[in-house]
Parts: structure tokens; sequence; C-alpha cells
């Protein structure tokens, strides 16, 4: 004779045949409901920083690739030289030099637009001693000799300087690095948030269920079949949670996007973008999000699991 706590054993026959067998954890409860509305929330945030901390890692690389492939000269008006023979001079050097693809100048009046940001539009600069600034690009692959360079340019040019970028390349791989660990907390954060509140919720569970658990305890049913029931309850509970999350966390994303390509052309969508990209988060954000909802199911499963075997323990 089948068990009477098994969904799947035959319906008896007569009027109890028309009623499937009922789970022990309902499904539509206000606590079910909580919990999905929970993990929904964390799942949210945790795409949410997966995606910000994926835009800002590939915006970073971005960055260092770009800037990895142009150097600077930097040329300061001194007392009794010609800034233009100077100019002039470093840019025959630039050119001479092995790995160079191009070597472009900044005129007077480029060279005081860089600095009208910090000092205002509308001022006379020309009676301020502004460098004048050549910018070189490498070619692709090309291993230059900056060390040459620089020699090559102290001995010509006195008021000449070479920036390579390394400094603030390595600014930006560190704060690529902090951004990672920053998202890697926040996502620790959100799982343990999820794990207690799956705890709270399943202990709930139990103790509204206790005595329907007793009693198929002493009849017969075993942890593995009671625990496997919460289990599922949970694992469906946190896949909803999280496919709502994770839905919602690409939907601001496209809205992001989309925000920003309406907005294409002024000055704060450039500036925006050359902060952020277009906020596409690639297929590597994607996949983190997808992740992240299979990860939160998994986790509301396995803590449900724990929390009614350590409940059937008590129990015997």
């Amino acid at each position: 004779m089948a068990e009477p706590w098994d969904a799947r054993a035959p319906a008896s026959s007569g009027v109890l045949a028309q009623w499937p067998p009922a789970p022990i954890v309902p499904r539509g409860s206000i606590a079910g409901r909580s919990l999905t509305a929970v993990v929904a929330i964390m799942t949210f945030l945790a795409a949410v920083t997966a995606g910000a901390v994926t835009m800002m890692v590939g915006s970073a690389s971005d960055w260092q690739s770009a800037v990895g492939r142009e150097v600077t000269i930097q040329v300061r008006p001194v007392s009794g030289r010609n800034i233009d023979a100077d100019v002039s001079a470093a840019i025959a050097i630039a050119r001479a030099a092995a790995g160079i693809a191009d070597v472009r100048a900044y005129t007077k009046k480029q060279s005081e637009q860089l600095v009208e940001p910090w000092l205002g539009s509308g001022l006379s600069l020309s009676a301020l001693p502004i460098p004048r600034m050549i910018v070189v690009k490498l070619a692709a692959g090309a291993a230059p000799d900056f060390a040459g360079l620089r020699a090559a340019l102290a001995a010509r040019v006195p008021s000449a300087s070479l920036d390579d970028h390394r400094g603030w390349i390595d600014r930006m791989r560190d704060m690529a690095e902090a951004v990672v660990v920053v998202g890697i907390a926040i996502l620790a954060l959100v799982v343990a948030v999820t794990v207690l509140s799956v705890t709270f919720a399943t202990r709930g569970a139990m103790a509204t269920n206790r005595p329907i658990v007793e009693v198929l305890h002493y009849v017969g049913a075993t942890d593995g079949f009671v625990a496997s029931q919460f289990q599922r309850h949970f694992l469906l509970l946190g896949f909803k949670g999280g496919t709502i999350g994770g839905g919602m966390a690409l939907l601001l994303f496209a809205m992001l996007g989309a925000a920003n390509a309406w907005f294409s052309g002024t000055a704060g969508s450039e500036e925006t973008t050359a902060l952020f990209g277009n906020f596409s988060i690639g297929v590597a954000g994607y996949v983190a999000i997808l992740v992240l909802v299979v990860l939160m199911a998994v986790v509301t499963a396995l803590t449900s699991r724990r929390i009614v075997n350590q409940t059937l323990e008590s129990i015997d």
C-alpha cells in the first residue's frame, strides 16, 4: 500500500480521488509572497551591482587601452627660447623615434582651450606661460624606447617633457580593482541577507506546519522526503523572486541605454558615455545576472533544506 504522505501515490477511489494531494507547505501563503519579494529585491540589488561593476571595469579597460596607445610631449615656454622652434624640434624628434605612428601638435589657441575648464572662458590667456601639447600615437604592437626619446628631447629641447601616462593607467587599474572588491562585498552582503531571510521564513513554515511534519515523521516519512518538500517549495520561490529581480535589473539597464541614446550629442551625454560607456553590460553582464538568478534560487533551496534537517533532528 502506498504511503499517504507520498505525493506520487495514486489517488484513492471515491470522493477523495477528485482531490489532488495537498503540498506540505502552502504555495500561496503570505510568508511565501513576502520571501519572494525579499529575494526579488536582493537579486535586483545584486544584479545592478554586477552590471555596474561590469560597465566600470569595461570602461576602465577601454580608457587604459586608449591612453596606452598615446603619449604626450609638453613643451613649456622658457625665457630666451623660441617656443615654436622648440615645438618643431620636439615633433621632429618624435617622428624619428621607432614605434611612432603619428605626431600631432596643438596650436597655441588649442593649448589655451585645454585650461579653460579650470580658469574659465572669456579670459585673455596670451600672457600666461601655457605649455604646448604634442600628442604622439604609438604604432600597434610596437614597444617604443621612451628612455631614448626622453634623452633626445632633453638634449635638444630642455623645456620638453614626455608623459607616458603610466601613473594614470596604474591609478585606473587600482580603481577598477577597488570597484570589483566593493562589488564582491556587496554581493556577499546580499547573499547573507538572503540566507537570513530564508532561515526565518523556513523556521516560520516549519512552526506553522510542525504538527503535519511530526505526524508524517512518526508514521514513517523519511527526513529526506520532508526536507525535499520544503526544498522544492523554496527553490521555486527563490527562482521566482530571482527572475523578477533579475528582469527588473535588465529592464533598468535597457532604459538607461535608451535614455543615453535619446540624449546622444549633448554635453552631459558625452560626459556620461565617457565615464560609463553606452550603459551596455555586454555578454559578461547578462551572464552574471543569469548566474545570480540561479544562485539566489540555489541559496534559498539549500538554506531551507539545512534548517528543515536541523528541525527534524530536534524531533527525533
